[in-house]
């Protein structure tokens, strides 16, 4: 298959909440319609599956979407994202996932639609460190004795990964598209030893700002986007300040903010209030490099919104029995690229 010159990819960034598809043997038969203690009998993990209802429905934004890439958080590893684009999306996807750093084995991988004409290469950032140390990880500051640097870590890593799919024709080292995708530290601290997890999550936002310096320095004129749940507000006017450095020390810009996107129409992620306010924030970020921001459709980017079995667009959840009823506790950030040159 031949590539055209005027290719357009729709490409989708989604948290999908812990889509875990482990199963002691495959399912076959009837399996869609089993209730949801039969459907979890069907593994004996440690990690209890997606609940099927959620899966079924998570498929079906899927095929509404119809992305020819999604970039996706929060996947319980290689099997089960093979088990999700073969059961439930009729293995029309590609599967790229390399197992992170997570203490709750959630990674970050790629759907990418078969036959698309082009290659991809993946490759993992997770055993870079981060130049980070928890404040009890340090070594005393009077003393620096071999004895001593050896009993304490050189660094901690990306809590997740930050992974890097090239998009190529023939040679790996000319791709016409690059992404970085993350999913950084959350602000859960259940230790005590970094309140909301900010200066971890700092120090990898700051080691993702180096590897995408590198990417561009390999192949300069490469479109490049940037994604991932950032866990905190990353955007303008006012992003939070572990994200300073996206915008001092790159030209990165969301697609949101290219597109106009209005504010109140940005919101990926809803934390509920007192059970019945839903305070929205966008988390969820695919920033673009200047070469791709010539590509970007600009009617394109938009977050998705759950549907109904009728198709038609649900509220935003304003109880906690509402949100847990969601497919995934994140919303979708979508957005197509055009005109590439091949």
């Amino acid at each position: 298959m031949t590539l055209s010159p005027s290719l357009c990819l729709k490409i989708c960034l989604h948290n999908v909440e812990n889509l875990f598809l482990l199963f002691d043997e495959l399912p076959r038969g009837s399996w869609q319609s089993e209730n949801e203690i039969q459907w979890q009998k069907r593994s004996t993990s440690i990690y209890p599956n997606k609940p099927l209802k959620k899966t079924l429905e998570l498929a079906q934004i899927f095929k509404d979407i119809d992305a020819d890439i999604f970039m996706l958080c929060e996947v319980g590893g290689p099997e089960s994202l093979n088990n999700f684009n073969q059961l439930f999306l009729d293995g029309k996807y590609s599967t790229a996932l390399i197992e992170g750093n997570s203490d709750r084995n959630i990674d970050v991988g790629f759907l990418i639609r078969k036959n698309m004409g082009f290659y991809f290469d993946l490759q993992s950032n997770k055993d870079r460190p981060i130049n980070y140390l928890y404040p009890h990880q340090r070594p005393p500051t009077d003393e620096f004795s071999d004895n001593l640097e050896s009993k304490h870590q050189s660094s901690q890593k990306f809590s997740r990964d930050a992974a890097e799919l090239r998009l190529f024709m023939e040679d790996v080292d000319k791709p016409f598209l690059m992404i970085l995708l993350t999913h950084l530290k959350s602000r859960l601290d259940p230790e005590r030893i970094d309140p909301q997890g900010f200066e971890r999550r700092q120090a990898e936002l700051l080691t993702l700002v180096e590897v995408q310096k590198e990417m561009r320095q390999k192949s300069p004129n490469t479109p490049l986007i940037v994604a991932g749940d950032f866990n905190g507000h990353a955007g303008r006017p006012h992003p939070d300040p572990e994200f300073e450095a996206l915008y001092l020390e790159t030209d990165l810009q969301d697609v949101l903010e290219l597109s106009e996107t209005p504010k109140a129409d940005r919101a990926t992620y809803y934390q509920l209030r007192n059970n019945h306010k839903a305070d929205g924030r966008q988390i969820d970020f695919c920033f673009l490099s200047k070469h791709a921001q010539t590509l970007l459709k600009k009617s394109s980017p938009h977050v998705y919104r759950f549907k109904d079995e009728y198709g038609l667009k649900m509220g935003i959840p304003t109880t906690l029995e509402a949100k847990l009823n969601l497919p995934s506790d994140h919303y979708p950030l979508v957005f197509e690229l055009e005109n590439f040159k091949l």
